[in-house]
């Protein structure tokens, strides 16, 4: 069982993590708003359609199920995915993008202990939050050998798409929704994706502007099939094996992945002094973290098996 939990979470994150190499080859096609609509749109079709054949409930039937679907949809689709493309375009690579966002699981916890009643927020907590921020600080003042700097616009962007997810998926939690995970999922990425739909109008950009040539194509699809439809319905099946607390580590094979793939794609070789910004914030995560981890890795030592999944958590996980 540990042995195919293993692989499925090498799956996702390899996944999840070439989704940055995806949307750095989209954008040169794509305004990005559009880009992120048009991806969520195509695969929320295909997981709401998955919901209807696999699960009982399926669709909204109460302000619960509506006001979960809203934040959702809102913070963790639209919100996320908005600010992570822009900043994207803003000259932050893949690779230094994914590493930003790995900072989402201890936000995720301070946003848990200022909104949650029983959470609580531990010195050496803070202490985490505080390694992982420096560690973004470190992140923004590098660049990219033989590409562009990460500049301090496009990782600030890149790091509200971070607090928007995290902020999502604690607001989520009190709402005590009946729906199914999947079809939540897909509700809130229909959403999400007109909330990017009518954000890309207002703001000028158009669908005659999207140059449509056999690698933008790709690239679309690519993120539909793949990161999209394919790694969601592994998630699935691994969140049910080892809980979101293990699950949250895929988060850290993502910018290994997007790193490995753009030095393989462009050349990109990203600085030493990025590698330390991302070890403080994985180290961050798991001071953050420490109550919780701890637990499975006893598991993990004892060989008792898979862990159950913890109450209350978000089934959302960060799906660039």
């Amino acid at each position: 069982m540990r042995s195919k939990s293993l692989v499925l979470s090498l799956v996702v994150g390899v996944l999840w993590g070439s989704s940055f190499l995806a949307i750095d080859v989209g954008l040169a096609y794509f305004p990005p708003l559009l880009f992120a609509g048009l991806r969520y749109a195509l695969v929320g079709v295909v997981v709401v359609g998955f919901a209807a054949v696999l699960v009982r409930r399926w669709y909204p039937q109460s302000l619960a199920d509506a006001g979960s679907i809203l934040v959702a949809g809102a913070f963790m689709i639209a919100g996320h995915h908005a600010f992570l493309y822009l900043g994207m375009e803003h000259d932050v690579p893949g690779a230094v993008a994914a590493i930003v966002v790995s900072l989402s699981p201890a936000l995720t916890a301070v946003f848990a202990s200022a909104l949650l009643p029983d959470s609580d927020l531990t010195a050496l907590q803070v202490v985490g939050l505080l390694v992982g921020l420096a560690g973004v600080v470190v992140i923004s003042d590098i660049g990219v050998s033989t590409v562009t700097s990460a500049n301090l616009l496009g990782v600030g962007l890149v790091v509200l798409a971070t607090v928007s997810f995290a902020f999502g998926s604690v607001a989520t939690r009190p709402l005590r929704t009946d729906l199914s995970a999947v079809a939540l999922q897909g509700w809130a990425m229909l959403l999400g994706s007109g909330l990017l739909g009518v954000t890309s109008y207002a703001t000028g950009e158009s669908f005659t502007t999207i140059v449509w040539t056999p690698l933008s194509v790709a690239s679309l699809a690519f993120l539909v099939v793949g990161p999209g439809i394919i790694a969601f319905s592994l998630y699935f099946s691994l969140l049910d094996r080892i809980g979101p607390t293990e699950s949250n580590l895929i988060v850290y094979l993502e910018p290994v992945v997007a790193t490995g793939l753009s030095w393989l794609a462009f050349g990109e070789v990203i600085d030493s002094q990025t590698v330390v910004g991302f070890l403080a914030i994985f180290v961050g995560f798991l001071l953050v973290k420490h109550r919780s981890l701890l637990p499975s890795w006893h598991r993990v030592r004892d060989g008792l098996g898979p862990t159950h999944p913890e109450t209350g958590s978000s089934t959302f996980e960060n799906s660039d």
